[in-house]
């Protein structure tokens, strides 16, 4: 097991739940052999009333773990708003869907910038699969909402019926979905996994049993050109059947995709031969993804070339893909800051306006995709730089 870094130890109460799901999976691999790195992030993100996202603890802001771009500034959600107020109008309609709503504040945003322009979707609809997360977020909404906007929001205890309309919007989703971990070299591959050791929780290397990870260990071998000392690589083989899922209910819609990441060329580059897995735990970053399961988020960045092909071969056009920061330029950031501020409100937004948009901050790393179906007119997201012909 690698070293804890130099972490602030968690309080008891919190050491006690992660001790209890780190039990839970040395005794699923005790009965079951070692386990791939897919389960273990699963079991460590989503066991219920343990894993990450499923625990009592703050996950967002100053208290939790990391901040999201909803959580920096509302110019976020309400650009993002703009984008949904035009496929709205193309659609005379439709409903809005967002997929892990974290604290609840991109809604509040999105509904009351589309509320201002006279776009409401019919329905706010929020899939969480965290049942406490979700709990926080009807509190936070009912508090910060109009009762006539929040009367438009619903949870959904399952994925709609077909003959849907609207947009989706998915945050910083598909970095939090479990992923496979892959050591090649020039002339193997292994699927990373972990097994108990000395009555602790270890990396181990398993071999590759499933046909379709071993065609994607096949293709990567030549992109990423490993040697002697292997090169380790993500792969989220979840991308393409959640994709799918929403395609068998979209009728005429847009699905939008903000993560960090990059396309498949820019991605699998030799300065990553360790991988793109981060652990994000009280505002730190590591790379020990078996330290304290539970109580830290375990991310990889997102391999748009995949979301764009797995898009495709569902169903979907991929009608966009560029920065983050051209995304929120291109619907109207700067123009949406009043001028008539104070001077601490200016310096105030400035700086939320370069934390947003600057490539040392979130601005480069942070992409926007856009997939859509029954919507052929262009996304105003993706006029200043489309990004498509990298992918």
């Amino acid at each position: 097991m690698k070293a804890k870094l130099n972490l602030p130890l968690p309080d008891a109460e919190s050491l006690a739940r992660s001790d209890t799901l780190k039990a839970r999976i040395l005794a699923a691999i005790r009965q079951n052999g070692p386990m791939p790195f897919s389960e273990y992030m699963q079991r460590a993100l989503y066991t219920p009333g343990l894993g990450y996202y499923s625990g009592p603890a703050p996950k967002l802001g100053a208290e939790g773990d990391f901040v999201t771009a909803p959580e920096r500034s509302p110019l976020f959600g309400q650009c993002l708003a703009r984008q949904v107020a035009e496929v709205l109008d193309a659609l005379s309609g439709g409903h809005l869907l967002e997929f892990g709503a974290g604290s609840g504040r991109l809604a509040r945003d999105l509904l009351r910038t589309l509320a201002e322009l006279d776009a409401l979707p019919e329905r706010y609809q929020i899939m969480e699969v965290s049942g406490e997360l979700a709990e926080r977020q009807r509190a936070f909404l009912q508090a910060e909402l109009p009762p006539e906007l929040f009367a438009r929001v619903e949870w959904l205890a399952h994925l709609p019926a077909p003959d849907w309309r609207g947009v989706i919007v998915a945050n910083e989703v598909l970095d939090a979905m479990p992923v496979e971990r892959l050591r090649l070299t020039p002339d193997s591959a292994v699927r990373l996994g972990v097994d108990e050791q000395d009555g602790e929780l270890a990396e181990c290397e398993l071999p590759i049993t499933d046909a379709t990870l071993q065609r994607v260990a096949d293709g990567l071998r030549p992109l990423v050109q490993p040697d002697r000392h292997g090169y380790v690589a993500e792969v989220n083989l979840n991308i393409h059947p959640w994709l799918k899922s929403l395609a068998d209910f979209v009728e005429q819609g847009a699905v939008l995709l903000i993560d960090y990441g990059f396309a498949q060329q820019e991605l699998y580059q030799p300065a990553r031969s360790k991988g793109s897995l981060r652990c994000f735990y009280q505002h730190r970053v590591h790379d020990n993804p078996l330290l304290w399961p539970g109580l830290q988020d375990i991310t990889a960045h997102v391999d748009f070339t995949e979301v764009a092909e797995s898009g495709f071969d569902a169903g979907f056009r991929v009608a966009g893909f560029t920065t983050q920061a051209h995304f929120l330029m291109s619907t109207g950031l700067l123009e949406s800051v009043p001028t008539d501020l104070p001077v601490v409100e200016q310096l105030r937004l400035a700086q939320e306006i370069k934390t947003l948009t600057l490539p040392d901050e979130m601005g480069e790393v942070f992409k926007v995709m856009a997939l859509t179906r029954g919507i052929d007119r262009p996304l105003m997201g993706f006029q200043l730089a489309d990004l498509r012909h990298t992918l």
